[in-house]
Formats: C-alpha cells, sequence, structure tokens
C-alpha cells in the first residue's frame, strides 16, 4: 500500500486506522490506479500459483505463444521491407540525374572526379541505382504488397491470439471462481466466525476480479512484449551494431528516471487513499448522524473539520497526480535524446555510404518499437504486484482446513419420536478458553426448553453443537439413541428448523421466501403456513400480495413483517426440531405478542429449543436451563426456578425491578 504497512510498529493507531480507511476507500471505487493494494508475502509461490491457473490449458497457451512470436516476426519484419522500399524511392530519384547507358560504377567514378566523395559513396550502397531509369515501380509495387500481406498476416495473428487468450483467461478464472465456491462450502462455521464478511466478500469479488485483469491484461502481453524487445534487438544488431549501442544508452537513463519519481508516485498515491478513506469516513459519519449533529448543533465543525481534510486530500492528489504525470514526459524526454543522436549519427553513416537511407528509416522504427514495450513491461510490474497479492489471498482462502467429510456409509436417520440426550459433553472454541464441560441433559418429545443465561454463557454453543456446526470436543449429542455425529450433516439438520434473531430473507417474492424452508411445499401449504403464522394478516394489504417482490434488506417490511415470514419459512419446512433464537429480541412489546403467537403454532407438537433474554416470553416452557460459564446451574419451570430463589430468580429480578430500584435510588 504505502512504504510502511499496518504491521509496521512505527505507526500510530490513528495511521493504521487512515490505512484501513484508505484501503476500503480504493476497493469501493473499483480502482487499482496509482498503487498497487499491497505485496505478496511469499511473491514467488504465489505468482507461481497463478501462472498455474493456465495449467489446464497448456496446448492453447503453446498456440498462443507460436502466434504471438509469429505476430511479432512479422510485425519487426515489416520496417525492414518499407526501408528497402524506401531504397528503391531515393535510388531511382538519385538516378535521374545521370544519363541513360551508364552503369552504377561509372556513375561512382564520376562523381568521385567531380570531387564529390560522400556523394559517390553513397551511390554506391545504393542497391537499385540505374542511371537514367528513374524509380522503379514494378520492384516498389513488390515491396508495398509484400508489406501489406506483412501488416494483415500480423493483424489476423495478433487478433486470433487476443481471441484464444481471452476464452483461456475466461475459463481459467470460471474454475478458479468455482474452486473458490466449492471451498466456501466444504469451511467449518468456524471459519466465518472468524474472518469478517467484508474480507471473505472481498477476496470472492475484487481479489479474483483483479487476478482477471492481472492474467489477461499483463501476462498476456507480456509475451508478446518481451517477443517484440527480442525481435527487435536482433533486427537494429544487423542493421548496424554501433547504432544499436546507442539507442540502448538510453535504458539505463529511463531506469534512473523511474527509480527517482516511481516510489515517490507510489508513495503519494498511498497517502491519497488515505486522506480519500478519512474524508469518506468524515462524510458517512456526518449523513449517518445528520439529526444528531443538527441536534447539537455541530454543523460548523463538522463543516470546517470537512474543508480541512477536503484541503489535505486536495494537496496530496495534486502531489500525486503530478508525479505520475512527470514519469512518461522525462522517460519521453530520454527516449528522444536517443531519437536524435540516431537521427545525427544514422545521417552521417548514410552521407558516408556505410548505411542506406532505407536502413536509417527502418532503425529509426525499431527505436521506436524497442521503447515501447519495454515501457509496457514496466507498467505491468505494479499491476503483477497487485495481482500476485490478490492471488495469494484467494489461495490462502483455498488452502484454508476444511470440515471433515461425511462418512460414505452414514447411516439413515433413526425412526423415533424425537428424545434428545446431551451426553457428557465437552466443547471449547479455543484450547485455553473451556466453555462447555461434562453437559448432561434429556428432551422428552414435544417438550419447550428455554435456554437462559448471560452473555457468552454458551446458549448458541448449545444450539450450534446440536445443528452439527460444530462437533463436540468430548461426549455426544443422541437422538433417538443415535448420536448425531454419524450421521451426515444433511440428515443431521434436515428434520432441525430455525428462527434467527437476523431476519435474513432473500430477493425474490414473499411466496419464494417461505418456499425456501422446503423447495417441494405446494402453494396451498404455504398459504398454511403463512395462516399459521400471521402473515396472511399483512400480505394483503402488499400491491401484489404474496407476490410483492421484496426490496434490499426487505426494506418494503416492517422489522416483524420480516421476522413473521421467517417463521412462516420454518413451519413450511415441517422440522421436528425446532430452534428459536432471540427471535423477538428486536421487535416491539405489541409485534412481540403476536409473534409469541405463530412461535406458539411452530411450536405446537414440536420439540423445540427457545434462546431468549426476554425471561417473559418463556414462562410457559416446559424445561427451563439456565447456563453460566458453559455449565446449567439450575433447571425446572418458570414457578420452581423462582421459587427456588438461584440464578434464575436473579435474573427475572433484574428485568423486572431493576429499572425501579435504580430510579428509587436516583431519586
Amino acid at each position: 500500500m504505502s512504504e510502511r504497512t499496518m504491521t509496521d510498529p512505527a505507526l500510530t493507531e490513528e495511521e493504521k486506522l487512515e490505512i484501513e480507511m484508505g484501503e476500503q476507500a480504493r476497493l469501493a471505487s473499483d480502482s487499482w490506479d496509482g498503487v498497487a493494494p499491497g505485496k505478496a508475502s511469499d511473491f514467488k509461490s504465489s505468482f507461481g500459483r497463478m501462472i498455474g491457473l493456465l495449467a489446464p490449458y497448456k496446448v492453447a497457451m503453446t498456440i498462443v505463444t507460436l502466434m504471438g512470436a509469429g505476430s511479432v516476426i512479422l510485425t519487426v519484419w515489416a520496417p525492414r521491407v518499407l526501408g528497402r522500399a524506401t531504397d528503391v524511392v531515393f535510388s531511382g530519384f538519385i538516378s535521374r540525374s545521370f544519363p541513360a547507358g551508364m552503369t552504377q560504377e561509372q556513375a561512382v567514378e564520376a562523381t568521385r572526379a567531380a570531387g564529390e566523395d560522400r556523394f559517390a559513396d553513397m551511390i554506391a550502397a545504393m542497391d537499385h541505382f540505374v542511371p537514367g531509369q528513374g524509380i522503379d515501380f514494378d520492384v516498389l509495387r513488390g515491396f508495398i504488397v509484400t508489406v501489406l500481406f506483412i501488416y494483415v498476416g500480423a493483424a489476423i495473428l495478433g487478433w486470433a491470439q487476443g481471441f484464444i487468450t481471452n476464452v483461456v483467461m475466461v475459463k481459467a478464472m470460471w474454475r478458479l471462481r468455482e474452486q473458490v465456491e466449492e471451498k466456501i462450502n466444504r469451511l467449518p462455521l468456524s471459519y466465518f466466525d472468524r474472518v469478517q464478511r467484508g474480507e471473505l466478500i472481498s477476496r470472492v469479488t475484487n481479489d479474483i476480479d483483479n487476478i482477471t485483469q492481472t492474467m489477461q491484461q499483463s501476462l498476456s502481453g507480456a509475451i508478446t512484449a518481451v517477443l517484440t524487445v527480442i525481435g527487435v534487438l536482433v533486427m537494429m544488431f544487423t542493421l548496424s551494431w554501433q547504432l544499436a549501442l546507442v539507442a540502448l544508452i538510453s535504458l539505463p537513463l529511463m531506469g534512473v528516471v523511474f527509480g527517482i519519481i516511481g516510489p515517490k508516485s507510489q508513495k503519494a498515491f498511498g497517502l491519497q487513499w488515505r486522506k480519500v478513506g478519512r474524508l469518506n469516513a468524515r462524510v458517512e459519519e456526518s449523513f449517518s448522524g445528520h439529526a444528531l449533529v443538527k441536534t447539537f448543533g455541530r454543523r460548523a465543525d463538522f463543516q470546517a473539520r470537512f474543508h480541512e481534510e477536503n484541503e489535505e486530500l486536495y494537496q496530496q492528489s495534486f502531489r500525486a497526480q503530478f508525479l505520475s504525470g512527470v514519469i512518461w514526459p522525462a522517460m519521453s524526454f530520454v527516449g528522444n535524446l536517443s531519437y536524435v543522436a540516431i537521427a545525427v549519427i544514422g545521417g552521417l553513416m548514410v552521407a558516408g555510404g556505410s548505411m542506406t537511407l532505407g536502413s536509417i528509416q527502418a532503425f529509426i522504427q525499431y527505436s521506436q518499437m524497442f521503447s515501447q514495450p519495454l515501457s509496457q513491461l514496466g507498467g505491468m510490474v505494479a499491476v503483477v504486484q497487485s495481482g500476485t497479492a490478490s492471488a495469494e489471498r484467494v489461495f490462502q482462502l483455498l488452502d484454508e482446513p476444511e470440515q471433515e467429510p461425511d462418512a460414505d456409509d452414514a447411516p439413515a436417520p433413526a425412526e423415533g419420536e424425537g428424545v434428545i440426550e446431551f451426553e457428557r459433553v465437552g466443547f471449547s472454541y479455543s484450547p485455553d478458553a473451556p466453555l462447555i464441560e461434562d453437559l448432561s441433559f434429556t428432551v422428552r418429545p414435544g417438550q419447550t426448553v428455554a435456554i437462559v443465561g448471560h452473555t457468552g454463557a454458551g446458549k448458541t454453543t448449545l444450539v450450534n453443537l446440536l445443528m452439527r456446526f460444530y462437533d463436540p470436543q468430548s461426549g455426544r449429542i443422541v437422538v433417538d439413541g443415535q448420536d448425531i455425529t454419524a450421521l451426515s450433516r444433511h440428515d443431521a439438520r434436515a428434520r432441525t428448523g430455525m428462527v434467527l434473531q437476523d431476519t435474513w430473507l432473500f430477493a425474490g417474492t414473499i411466496r419464494e421466501n417461505i418456499r425456501y424452508g422446503r423447495q417441494t411445499a405446494t402453494d396451498e401449504e404455504v398459504l398454511e403456513a403463512a395462516r399459521a403464522t400471521y402473515v396472511d394478516r399483512f400480505v394483503h394489504s402488499l400491491p401484489q400480495g404474496y407476490d410483492t417482490e421484496l426490496e434490499e434488506d426487505a426494506a418494503n417490511l416492517s422489522a416483524g413483517e420480516r421476522q413473521l415470514v421467517t417463521i412462516a419459512r420454518a413451519f413450511v419446512s415441517q422440522p421436528s426440531i425446532l430452534i428459536l433464537d432471540e427471535a423477538t429480541s428486536s421487535v416491539d412489546t405489541r409485534t412481540e405478542k403476536l409473534l409469541q403467537h405463530a412461535m406458539a403454532s411452530l411450536r405446537s407438537g414440536r420439540t423445540s429449543f427457545v434462546i431468549a433474554h426476554r425471561l417473559s416470553t418463556i414462562r410457559d416452557a416446559d424445561l427451563i436451563l439456565v447456563m453460566e460459564h458453559g455449565d446449567i446451574v439450575e433447571k425446572g419451570t418458570h414457578e420452581e426456578l423462582l421459587e427456588l430463589g438461584g440464578a434464575y430468580h436473579a435474573l427475572y429480578q433484574s428485568q423486572f425491578s431493576g429499572a425501579f430500584e435504580e430510579e428509587a435510588e436516583l431519586a
């Protein structure tokens, strides 16, 4: 990103925050210009693996290389043929000043006798000199037709090379996306708990897009550029090794210019993105807290800070763009110096008869062709660094350890009433932080079991174990006498329905979202689930009823309506085990009562686990488990636990009488 990275201990917390916001701004802009998003920690290995993505297409890439070589050979040959055509025109023009019938040797001797030795040497070096004949249009026509065929052939080969390259690159990236998608489906839930969602999305979208750009624009172009440099060098040394050395002198000068300005430009762009990130954060903060800013009268303060940071961004952007804009003119200046030197020295060589005018013309073309691929290769360095860094991040995802696959001979789920037993279950997310130890309890068919406790007590972990998102590290979980770890994950989860606090609804209609719980559900079963869970009450007020398309994040439904749809989705799946995880925690009291009625219909005749902070929602539970630090410290009904006067009683009192006590203390 810049000369210093996020891991640099010399960075302050504010600078680290600026770098992070700058990277977010650069990603959001969808731009990779100016500075690479980072450098791979193991460039050689990651670059090799990125090239390895093309391994299944070796034959196609061989054809691409051969076509590229053919196109380069024709392109490099063309200036030489044009030089010959120029020699024909120039020789014919000079030959008109001599009488017909003379030979070339006689013309040379006559010119020397007149004291014009340089002109005589130039005539002696001409290939198509016939005194008095003028321009030989038959020979000239042959050269022009040859050049025409050369350029047409080079264009066809170049087009075919680009077409095959694009097909190969698109297929390679398609395979990479398939591999990433399959890998994500094989990753354990612990990976998603550990990695931020935005980080994963960035790897799947931005990084793969950056690899695609690198492969299409850089690696394919690098083949042509390298072959062009080699071909041009061969032709330049063939024409004149002295002029070739003059042309090569400009390379170290260009390297010095790029070495001085390039790092400064890269650093300036890195600082620019940091300023953009900070300014974006300021604008987002202002918009998201607009009402609060006005309430406390801080608009002037926000404007002053915005203008200050906007000015800093202006200064840094100007510096970055200035340095970036200086590189090409400076490189062009060095190239023009080389061009002038070649023109002067070449002119003297033509006058001395050691080279023809057409050869000098071809050499000047070669000198221009020589600098262009070198500039392309120089520009590819940052892009390849960027693409390799992205490839490393994608390969890190592909190298993540996968969840243990299901056994091929996994038994079918046992038929039974749905007795659930936790037998001395032990589990922890980290070896040095034990969570659940020696946990045992039994849930009878049709019971509603409520799990309560403070945050971090292990309530949701219990559900994750039951769903086989994680497997116990000791003990076992048994359903109808069958250890769930012996089943396939699909079978273990197929009989379970979940309603979570977060109302995840997908793009599509309300009908499609309800049917998501069971794809084979009929329209009548969908309507039955909707009526049972009170979705039918509000859906008719929508423009297209059940066929109403949900907006982004289902914004055209209220929070309570979204939750009712998720309950209907669980209802239509016809689960034998139901899990309700804080399903009513983010709605108002009136909506909560409606949801409770809907969940009561859903729980009817099913074994249910209810995780709740609001104890008012689980008073009618058949069994309440009170958890602390992964252990069940109390269990019983609501009335039994209140009479016990323990942990549950304390939780209940903190919710229903704590507010009054605090108010009395303040009074």
